[in-house]
């Protein structure tokens, strides 16, 4: 990777994995774009959706038949229905299709990289961007066991919700990976650099894709 000329660094992580950090103090180190919430800020603006909203279509494991039965008898819009407050109305717009979201979140992700460097985290940056030049794709994983136990520590839960929070978002992301991409997030031929962080810091994290784009 050519550091003075435009570039861009995905970061692909597992809930739980202390990925999200590794990209921002990356992002920190380099002197360069971080993304992250604003492709999320983004994505509410532009399909008036919550974020909350826009995990649960991503996660949605649909095939050609309930695709087809959205288009010739769709359900009506929230806004149509009486009673409805403006944050259920907000979260529940069964028009936005999970390919609305992918053209969307792709049409986001260009125009980051369009404006500069920057450390891009998740939303199959390693795939929307691939035919971007001067490009790294690192994947950051951990074992189920540490990442529950971060999850449980961050976000103050017991361990049966832990649990059943890491297996539900693993599993929306692997469903909307999967049915954008054909390939699977897990398939290490992804990217670049995959790194454990079972047994090392997150400012270790950053040193070793230092390392490696240097």
């Amino acid at each position: 990777m050519k550091l003075n000329d435009p570039f861009v660094i995905t970061i692909s992580r597992e809930i739980g994995s202390g990925g999200r950090t590794v990209g921002l103090k990356l992002a920190e180190k380099l002197g360069v774009h971080y993304s992250d919430k604003q492709l999320i800020e983004e994505l509410e603006k532009k399909l008036e959706v919550s974020a909350y909203g826009i995990e649960n279509i991503k996660g949605q494991k649909k095939g050609w038949l309930s695709d087809f039965i959205q288009m010739v008898a769709p359900v009506p819009k929230a806004s149509a229905i009486v009673g409805l407050d403006s944050n259920y109305i907000q979260e529940f717009r069964p028009e936005v299709s999970v390919k609305k979201v992918y053209e969307t979140e792709k049409e986001i992700l260009n125009g980051i990289a369009d404006e500069g460097s920057c450390v891009i985290a998740g939303r199959s940056g390693f795939f929307v961007l691939k035919d971007r030049p001067n490009k790294v794709d690192v994947f950051i994983t951990a074992s189920l066991d540490n990442r529950i136990k971060r999850v449980m520590r961050k976000q103050g839960l017991p361990l049966e919700q832990a649990q059943a929070l890491v297996d539900q978002v693993d599993k929306m992301r692997d469903n909307y990976v999967q049915r954008y991409t054909g390939q699977s997030r897990y398939d290490a031929r992804n990217y670049d650099l995959v790194i454990n962080m079972d047994l090392i810091t997150e400012d270790e994290a950053v040193e070793l894709i230092m390392a490696y784009i240097g």
